[in-house]
């Protein structure tokens, strides 16, 4: 058997190795199936240009990859790829909530509902015949998305499942465009040491992705995997991509402190997030020593009501206090905040911007709301809203709370970017970290915030 695994070729200043697939890939290889890899986004290749790529292959069976960001992407492939009678496969958090549709929409033959790892292996073996296999889904077994869909069995011990096909992925074929948009050494690894996060984000779609449940590599295989790294492709810096990587402090704690004894010297940051109320100065003391030199804080705004209403689950003040610790212990900090939640009024969008401003933050992110299949905020808001797979991603607002506009919502996002970078102290900071094959990447990010007109 041979499997082509997809990630499609999508609008996105952010460009990292796709994880997702690269895990499936180690999986499915090390069961005996062949795979290829082809990173659309990455290679910046057209819909032709990937099903030229599949031709070539000649494969058993396609997989893509699907997020709501590039739902009509993925779509769109899916449909040439199965008129060309290949038989195809859908997975990612898209299909695992909207599962009916999706099968409807793409034509494909099965949709992967949550973690893949198990599903897809069986589903092949098996000849393709998806009885018996949890999470996996043809357009006969379901009536519509509201049908009671079972996710996919999961691997318990992530110790289990072997490091991503990095061969296929190699970080120094991906261009300068990582997540957070300026780092301080290239090639960078992407890793993830946990699965899921406990916490419950109204407008996050990972509490019932991984219900609410957090999943731990060891510590010892994580660091193994950065030595790989290392040794293997001459990374010099890791992007912790988990959802919550300082949740348990050992966890952090224990791989620091193996990163220190193996010697090696390598940066890393934290550009997905941490929370403020789970790191204390002994701790950030402690990754800074290992090579930590930035992460982003998923603060999302300054209000508190706002912050009751999306079940943040941590205040203001401690928010505020563990950025200060950690600028003054020398950690580069960026606050990740997002317009037109529930209960946003111009009022609380000018109190977001002006906090930002005023904490020791270096960077700052100003999103406007996505709700996405999943998220507790898709099915509160069921019915008030139009559901829109053509939108621009994080820059177009789809729901507009009570005595807003749509513009409002893109002129403050506008507003919020000028009104923080504009200050030389700001820019001074980051013109000593951009690094010159950087330049282009980030004035498309500017422009396509608008920033630059």
């Amino acid at each position: 058997m041979k499997t082509v695994l997809i990630r499609p070729n999508y609008k996105s200043h952010i460009v990292t190795p796709p994880l997702g697939i690269g895990y499936l890939a180690a999986y499915l290889k090390r069961d005996g199936i062949e795979v290829k890899i082809i990173d659309g986004l990455k290679n910046k290749l057209t819909k032709e240009q990937i099903l030229r790529d599949v031709f070539i292959e000649k494969p058993d069976v396609v997989g893509i990859t699907c997020l709501t960001a590039f739902y009509n992407e993925a779509i769109v492939l899916s449909n040439l790829i199965k008129n060309s009678n290949i038989r195809t496969i859908i997975g990612g958090v898209h299909p695992t909530f909207l599962p009916y549709s999706t099968l409807i929409d793409s034509q494909a033959d099965f949709v992967i509902c949550g973690e893949g790892e198990i599903a897809l292996t069986k589903l092949i073996k098996n000849n393709f015949n998806n009885y018996g296999i949890r999470g996996v889904y043809s357009i006969k077994d379901l009536k519509s998305d509201d049908d009671i869909i079972e996710k996919a069995e999961i691997i318990p011990e992530l110790d289990e499942i072997p490091f991503p096909d990095w061969e296929q992925m190699n970080p120094n074929l991906y261009s300068k465009a990582p997540h957070g948009a300026i780092a301080k050494n290239f090639p960078i690894g992407v890793i993830t040491t946990t699965r899921g996060c406990p916490y419950r984000c109204i407008f996050c779609a990972s509490p019932k992705f991984y219900n609410g449940i957090i999943r731990y590599r060891s510590p010892e295989n994580v660091v193994k995997e950065i030595i790989y790294l290392i040794d293997n492709y001459g990374v010099k810096e890791i992007h912790f991509e988990d959802d919550n990587l300082t949740f348990k402090k050992e966890h952090i704690e224990k791989i620091c402190n193996l990163i220190i004894q193996s010697g090696r010297s390598i940066s890393w940051a934290c550009p997905n997030g941490v929370r403020a109320d789970r790191v204390d100065v002994n701790l950030i003391r402690l990754m800074m020593k290992s090579g930590c030199y930035y992460f982003a804080y998923g603060i999302e705004s300054a209000d508190p009501g706002i912050l009751k209403n999306i079940k943040k689950d941590v205040c203001i003040e401690t928010i505020k206090r563990s950025i200060e610790i950690a600028e003054k212990e020398g950690i580069s900090c960026q606050g990740f905040f997002i317009f037109g939640l529930p209960g946003e009024t111009s009022e609380t969008i000018k109190k977001t911007i002006n906090f930002s401003k005023k904490i020791k933050l270096s960077r700052a992110q100003f999103l406007i709301l996505d709700i996405v299949p999943g998220s507790e905020l898709w099915y509160t808001l069921e019915g008030k809203f139009n559901p829109n797979w053509n939108k621009d991603s994080f820059r177009e607002p789809e729901w507009i709370p009570e005595g807003l506009t749509k513009e409002q919502l893109i002129k403050a996002q506008v507003r919020a970017f000028r009104s923080f970078y504009f200050r030389l102290p700001v820019l001074f900071k980051l013109l000593k970290l951009i690094r010159p094959r950087q330049i282009g990447v980030l004035l498309q990010r500017l422009k396509e915030y608008r920033i630059l007109k």
